[in-house]
């Protein structure tokens, strides 16, 4: 498994039923949970619950070019993105290969990206280097700090009163300012109830505080990874490698698919993979979620291969442990193997949900046309 550095590590690990996310995962320097990881997962599918996320990397771009110049370099279509509104973006490479993944918001004149903690400086390193002449600033925002309230409850009368709002927002991907600075957006995952709240780093810990004495619950990165596994959404250099596309990720379609990359707009880099794959292929790998064996000796590790009688046939993503499901991964596995294959990962025996297998039966466009033109 590859080695996550620290980043940053959150002041909320001082809390003390707060166990440290394990050295050399992704989130290692955050609360991975606060002493009952499965309870706190059903806090955060049932209740409510606020997750500590502060080593998210933030980036903050001004200009009154920056919607039109992130447009020509990124994949979704963002150019006219309306003010209070956010996005999930990619940065590819000229093989249409994942580089990036982030989410966008813009609000008040300024657009705010969150990324991995470890791709942040090269995702403002390529940002700044592809500015040119364009009226977009783009610098390093980290005065902003992530944290994700999660939950049925979310919008009880005392969490909104601790955040000052008289309401969450009620669309995905809207947002609103918060009292004192920061904002609150609505998220379409890890579960029906997402915000993901950006508020000064310096009242991390009182905003914190705040959520939990109103009746939220404190829950560790075990929680928000269990549910977004259990939802099938894939996070980069976890759950994608060096080769994955954007269909294989699920990450295709614009804000209203909940999707990273917009069909229907102009060119930009890696353009050509994706409306290949789109109108004439089909993915080579999908995404997936597995169930292990939960009574093997030892557990897997994202990274590791996943077989089908002795064969490669995919890759492991994330694994956790999940309140309901039991051990539950994310694996990119090839297209033509069936739902029911018997497979290895690592020592365990695993096996895909049916569920989670993308129905891609149907002829695309580029490829009807094709065999029109062939006279089938």
């Amino acid at each position: 498994m590859a080695e996550f550095p620290i980043v940053t590590e959150s002041p909320l690990l001082a809390l003390p039923d707060a166990v440290a996310a394990p050295a050399g995962t992704p989130d290692a320097g955050l609360p991975w949970h606060h002493g009952d990881p499965l309870g706190e997962q059903r806090a955060a599918t049932l209740g409510a619950a606020v997750i500590d996320r502060s080593t998210r990397f933030v980036i903050a771009i001004s200009g009154e070019e920056r919607l039109s110049w992130l447009h020509t370099i990124s994949s979704q279509h963002v150019a006219a993105l309306p003010d209070g509104t956010s996005a999930e973006n990619l940065s590819l490479d000229a093989n249409g290969r994942i580089e990036h993944h982030f989410v966008q918001t813009d609000l008040d004149g300024v657009t705010w990206i969150d990324t991995e903690p470890g791709r942040g400086p090269d995702l403002l390193a390529f940002l700044t280097k592809m500015v040119f002449w364009a009226k977009a600033e783009p610098r390093d925002g980290n005065e902003l700090a992530v944290l994700s309230l999660l939950g049925p409850e979310s919008g009880d009368p005392r969490i909104l009163a601790a955040l000052g709002l008289e309401a969450l927002p009620a669309r995905p991907y809207d947002a609103v300012a918060l009292r004192g600075g920061g904002f609150v957006r609505r998220m379409p995952w890890p579960t029906g109830h997402s915000y993901d709240l950006l508020v000064p780093r310096e009242k991390l810990t009182e905003v914190f505080g705040a959520l939990t004495a109103a009746g939220a619950r404190a829950a560790g990165t075990w929680a928000f990874e269990a549910l977004r596994v259990e939802a099938v959404r894939p996070r980069i250099g976890l759950d994608t490698d060096e080769r994955t596309i954007p269909h294989e990720a699920r990450w295709i379609g614009g804000p209203d698919r909940f999707g990273a990359v917009h069909l229907d707009k102009g060119c930009y880099r890696g353009q050509e993979t994706v409306a290949r794959v789109e109108n004439l292929g089909k993915p080579p790998r999908h995404l997936v979620l597995l169930h292990l064996d939960g009574s093997a000796d030892g557990r897997p590790e994202p990274g590791d291969p996943v077989t089908a009688d002795g064969r490669t046939v995919g890759r492991l993503g994330t694994v956790v442990d999940h309140h309901e499901l039991g051990p539950i991964a994310l694996a990119l596995i090839k297209r033509t193997v069936p739902a029911g294959t018997a497979l290895v990962a690592g020592p365990c025996a695993a096996a895909i949900d049916a569920d989670s297998v993308p129905d891609d039966t149907g002829v695309q466009a580029g490829r009807l046309a094709v065999e029109r033109l062939r006279g089938r």
